[in-house]
């Protein structure tokens, strides 16, 4: 196989892998950012005692999880101009990602708040602890020990999403790879090239991932 792969035309195209490398890192990292801000204001709103709110987050919640995340792309990229909202295919690939993940990282969310005694809630009331007192000492260092594997793997999942920003000609990874072949007719060096690259981005989410757990078990037992 080897013998047959064709080094120097990926050389020869680095430099447009490289430069949709850092594109798909900053689409995936600002979606990413986006994402756990809409999932926390989610998961806020779907515990509310206000049958509203949490009627509407469960809404939002359901109807992306039972949608095709392609079905969302095409709908802000073709149904919104059509409506007369004009928005660039950039915006429209970090929009969809962002609200994608931001359902599922919202159920990740509530479950690690769910998984809380609620005794130790109590117990921080009875210490006299405010809410956020009781966030930021009680809740949430738990909560965040018990969700990081399963928003890593969310987090894994949304930079392989970001792959289908390339049917809306995005320059991406996946696009990247698209070229070479269209351009070269070579499959074989294009898409392995770019499944190199989406490694090295997993890999990176996964150092970061157990070195933040390391630190909240130092942190914990101390």
């Amino acid at each position: 196989m080897l013998e047959t792969f064709n080094f120097r035309v990926i050389f020869e195209y680095l430099p447009l892998f490289l430069r949709c490398f850092w594109a798909t890192v900053w689409i995936s990292g600002v979606s990413l950012a986006g994402a756990l801000v809409v999932g926390i204001l989610a998961c806020g709103l779907r515990l509310s005692r206000s049958r509203f709110m949490s009627w509407s987050a469960g809404a939002y919640v359901e109807s992306i999880r039972a949608t095709p995340l392609l079905v969302q792309i095409y709908f802000f990229y073709f149904g919104l101009p059509s409506l007369g909202v004009q928005v660039s295919e950039t915006f429209t690939g970090v929009t969809a990602l962002t609200l994608n993940s931001g359902a599922y990282m919202a159920e990740i969310i509530r479950a690690g708040v769910q998984s809380i005694p609620h005794g130790q809630v109590e117990a921080g009331v009875a210490y006299g602890f405010n809410y956020f007192q009781r966030m930021r000492y009680l809740i949430l260092p738990q909560a965040l020990g018990a969700t990081i594997p399963p928003l890593l793997g969310q987090a894994i999942v949304l930079v392989k999403d970001s792959a289908l920003l390339s049917l809306i000609s995005i320059m991406e990874l996946t696009r990247a790879g698209q070229m070479l072949n269209s351009e070269r007719f070579m499959p074989a060096e294009g898409f392995l090239t770019t499944a190199v690259f989406y490694l090295v981005i997993y890999y990176f989410l996964k150092t970061i991932s157990e070195w933040a757990q390391k630190r909240l078990i130092f942190r914990e037992a101390h």
